[in-house]
Order: structure tokens, then C-alpha cells, then sequence
């Protein structure tokens, strides 16, 4: 299995690149970060909809059993999102299209995988992990793709803020601290596994307090709204009355 892991990786990579190359030939009006949007959309639907059948269903659980033996489904799910990853960073590379944090939560993202994949262990964790960070991915998508197409400020943009605020702070703040608790309480899984995973979750911490700010600014602003709305009203009635007299 160990000499055919790089060979699916490199084939998981052509298959992102490829799907990059058709969404730009089709999408050629648009820019090139739509169409990579677009992969990434595609990558977080895929990766939620199998590391939560691995996870929930096909198994183990890993809240339960960190460090165990990788599974082949396992593999499968770790070698399509490392794919994904190296296409991903090296677009962002070479567009110069994110920052330090980003960049940094990719390679950190490649390395955990590298290694579960190398040492046959600790994928339960690792795909629990990628579960956590892709839930939350299409609906940043769509919240770029909204604002690309004058639509975010609106009802939809509101609801698509919520449940991204919303699942951030569950998922991967609040289950994302348990699942830390049971990796680092456990004695199955190796050091630097357990480094990696403290990493990881302190990432989650630095977008955590970019999101609350800008969950903050939002409120405030439709609080204003309301309130210039409320004081319009209260104005029209005022002079209403004022001017039957």
C-alpha cells in the first residue's frame, strides 16, 4: 500500500489540476480565481460528505481510537484531500492570493497528512480534523461567490453568515477542543501527531478572532441600520401628526 500512496496522491493532484483547467475553459469570462473557488468548493463538498462517513459510520471513532491503524478508506480520503492541498498552495503561491495565516494552515495541513499517510497511523484524527475545516468551506465559498455577483448584502448574505459563524465556533472551536482533549489525554498517538493537532486547533483560534471581529462590525452596522430606520419612521409619524394640526 505504501508504494502505491504516491502514485494516488500525483493522481489526485492531475484530477484537481484537470477539473482547474475545465472550470477555466468554461468559465473564461470570469477570473482565475473563480474557477479555482470553484475546485475548492468542489474539495469541501467531497472531503465533509466522505470524512463524515469515515468518520461516523465506517469508522473508528476518533474521539475514542486516536493513533489507531489507518484504514484503506481512510487512505483513500487522505489521499484525495493531499491532492487537493498541493494544488491549492501552489496556486496561492503562485497568485500571491493569501496570506501567511492561510498558507501556513495549508502546509501544516500537507505535512499532518504526509505523515499519517507515511507512518500507516493516526488517520481517524487526522480525517476528523479535515472534517472540521471543510464543513465550514463551502459556505465561505459561497459567501465569495455572493459577493462576486452583487448578492451578499442581502437576506441570503445574512443566513450564509450565520451558518458560518455558527458551525466555525461549534465544529471546529467546540468539538474541535475536544478532539484535541482525547488526542493529547491519549497515549496511542505519537508526539509530533499531538504537536501537529495543537497547531492546527490554534489556527482555528487566530481565524476564530478574525471572525468574531467580523461578526462584530456586521452587527453593529445592522444595529445603525435599524436604528437610522427607526428614527425615519418615528420622524414621518412625528411630522405626520404634526401637520394634521
Amino acid at each position: 500500500m505504501m508504494a502505491s500512496m504516491p502514485l494516488r496522491v500525483t493522481c489526485s493532484l492531475i484530477s484537481w489540476l484537470s477539473l482547474y483547467t475545465w472550470f477555466c475553459h468554461r468559465y473564461k469570462h470570469r477570473s482565475y480565481e473563480w474557477s479555482c473557488r470553484l475546485v475548492t468548493l468542489t474539495h469541501g463538498v467531497l472531503a465533509t460528505c466522505l470524512s463524515a462517513y469515515i468518520g461516523f459510520i465506517d469508522g473508528p471513532w476518533p474521539l475514542t481510537h486516536p493513533g489507531s491503524p489507518n484504514t484503506t478508506l481512510q487512505v483513500h480520503g487522505l489521499c484525495l484531500s493531499l491532492g487537493y492541498f498541493l494544488f491549492d498552495l501552489a496556486w496561492c503561491v503562485y497568485f500571491q492570493a493569501e496570506g501567511a495565516l492561510m498558507l501556513a494552515h495549508h502546509m501544516v495541513s500537507i505535512l499532518g497528512i504526509a505523515v499519517s499517510l507515511a507512518l500507516g497511523e493516526s488517520a481517524a484524527e487526522v480525517n476528523a480534523v479535515i472534517f472540521g475545516s471543510e464543513i465550514t468551506n463551502p459556505l465561505l465559498q459561497a459567501r465569495w461567490f455572493l459577493r462576486e455577483m452583487g448578492l451578499y448584502h442581502s437576506f441570503t448574505g445574512d443566513v450564509v453568515d450565520f451558518f458560518f459563524v455558527a458551525l466555525f465556533t461549534g465544529v471546529r472551536i467546540g468539538v474541535g477542543a475536544w478532539l484535541m482533549y482525547c488526542e493529547l489525554v491519549s497515549p496511542k498517538p505519537r508526539w509530533f501527531i499531538k504537536v501537529g493537532g495543537v497547531i492546527m486547533y490554534a489556527v482555528s483560534w487566530v481565524f476564530m478572532v478574525s471572525i468574531c471581529r467580523f461578526a462584530r462590525r456586521k452587527s453593529m452596522k445592522k444595529y445603525h441600520a435599524w436604528r437610522s430606520r427607526k428614527n425615519e419612521e418615528l420622524y414621518s409619524e412625528t411630522n405626520g401628526h404634526l401637520k394634521s394640526h
